[in-house]
């Protein structure tokens, strides 16, 4: 193993034996985020100089989660709880030598849906050429990885300590679905996604969880154009 290899390891490892991990899995329907992405993509690659990716979104699905839990914004230390004052996003993002790096996005809150897509751009190009500084990496309050990039449907992260909980997002298809009308139930085409939620048992029980990733389910599945 390189340094930064072992580094990973260490860490994982550590994790492993620091917080009990639970993961929950919801399955979201993206199709109004998908549509809404296909009609603006265009213009906002030549309004910002960045592409528009799903990223974003989920970003700002998951910073207004986190203003509306913040339980899960926290951080443990023995018999304490300690609340974290800003909301920091780190964003997992794999190198050209196969390891792994989080850049985080500093007051993710804060930020718009263009701020969100040039920080998060800026952030993995930075990263993907070891351009990142150690302010870039140091902070983060909560990480989301990214596992659709290699198409795998879900997976059940590991989390970043010290943060408690950790966002899996995995890859959108096409998918018949049930739909509701005022007719009837019918079978119509639209773009799914899971995300998966690991978080610290010893702090975020399994209502806490399940509401958290429910709101981001529920805010990415009524974008608001």
């Amino acid at each position: 193993m390189d340094r930064v290899r072992r580094m990973i390891a260490d860490h994982m490892v550590m994790s492993k034996h620091t917080s009990p991990h639970v993961t929950t899995l919801v399955e979201v329907d993206m199709t109004k985020l998908v549509k809404w992405r296909e009609k603006n993509k265009e213009a906002f690659l030549k309004r910002e100089g960045v592409k528009l990716t799903y990223m974003p979104a989920i970003t700002e699905a998951t910073a207004k989660a986190l203003v509306a839990y913040p339980q899960v914004n926290v951080s443990v230390e023995g018999y304490n709880i300690l609340f974290k004052k800003h909301i920091n996003v780190g964003i997992a993002v794999s190198q050209n030598d196969g390891n792994l790096i989080v850049p985080v996005v500093r007051d993710a809150d804060r930020l718009n849906l263009s701020g969100l897509a040039i920080a998060i751009d800026g952030l993995a190009a930075k990263a993907r050429v070891n351009k990142l500084t150690p302010d870039d990496i140091a902070g983060g309050t909560f990480t989301i990885t990214n596992f659709g990039t290699f198409k795998s449907l879900f997976g059940t992260p590991i989390i970043n300590q010290p943060q408690v909980a950790i966002l899996g997002v995995g890859v959108i298809e096409k998918k018949p679905a049930v739909m509701e009308t005022p007719e009837g139930d019918v079978i119509a085409i639209r773009h799914k996604m899971y995300l998966s939620l690991s978080y610290d048992h010893r702090v975020v029980d399994g209502s806490l969880g399940g509401n958290f990733l429910y709101f981001i389910k529920n805010y990415l599945e009524n974008w608001n154009e």
